[in-house]
């Protein structure tokens, strides 16, 4: 049975909270965090990393969605591009897919070879040990969702002007091959899943199950406090001194219905 929106919205309001103390706790603390969302298209990364970021800052939990390399780009080491978005002292960094499109998308699709790909799972723990070892804190998603709820997405997004966007000509190729990105994925899982950097596994054909369960199961893998505050007290409004507010101006934007639209 899918959670209800009214419960869904309650418990996302206090982990919303408890997301603005860790905000607070990472500045204080020079934290230096790593997020990777990885997965099935049309498995819900993007609504989670939303519901994730809504309600914090994004000068701290920064956002990357990279774009297909250049050609610049294409001729640097692979991880090199991803390495320039890495966090600073008191940021976290979210990576709406990351350099596992190398494991995944690029090895499925043929956009590199399957020795590239090989030597890829093969050097990425070492790399991302390093990461550790610098002090920044690793935690890597992977979202799962079932054949027949994909399905469903896809044709939903067909049929939405809002989402038709989302459906890409990648999409529909990940769409027929299901199979060769499931045998990728546990590839990718043998290699990359250590003991210092594990992948941890979110179940994606509830949406707002899924988002709830990943922000909570960050939230207890991240040890942070809540910093004292003192009360906020508003402060009383200046007096006018004479000034007066000016007429309406002429260029206000209409409302939907001074604009023709129906209520």
């Amino acid at each position: 049975m899918k959670l209800k929106r009214k419960n869904f919205e309650k418990t996302l309001r206090g982990l919303h909270v408890e997301l603005v103390k860790l905000q607070e706790w990472v500045k204080h603390k020079g934290l230096k965090i790593v997020i990777l969302f990885e997965g099935r298209d049309a498995a819900g990364k993007g609504g989670a990393i939303k519901c994730l970021t809504e309600r914090v800052s994004p000068r701290v939990f920064r956002l990357v969605a990279l774009p297909a390399p250049t050609e610049r780009e294409r001729s640097q080491m692979y991880v090199q591009r991803y390495i320039a978005h890495l966090p600073a002292a008191g940021e976290i960094v979210i990576f709406d897919r990351s350099w596992y499109n190398r494991a995944l998308v690029e090895r499925v699709m043929g956009f590199c070879t399957q020795e590239q790909a090989r030597y890829f799972l093969r050097m990425c723990p070492e790399v991302e040990d390093a990461f550790i070892r610098s002090g920044i804190i690793l935690i890597k998603y992977w979202f799962e969702v079932g054949q027949q709820e994909q399905t469903r997405r896809f044709k939903s997004r067909v049929n939405d002007g809002r989402k038709i966007w989302k459906l890409s000509p990648m999409d529909l190729e990940s769409h027929r091959r299901w199979y060769d990105y499931s045998r990728a994925r546990d590839e990718m899982f043998a290699a990359t899943d250590t003991k210092t950097a594990p992948w941890y596994i979110v179940d994606a054909d509830d949406k707002r199950r899924a988002r709830l369960n990943c922000i909570s199961h960050l939230l207890s893998v991240i040890r942070y406090k809540e910093l004292p505050r003192q009360k906020v007290k508003l402060p009383k409004r200046q007096k006018p001194n004479g000034y007066k507010e000016p007429r309406r101006h002429p260029r206000h934007v209409p409302s939907l219905t001074q604009a023709g639209l129906r209520q």
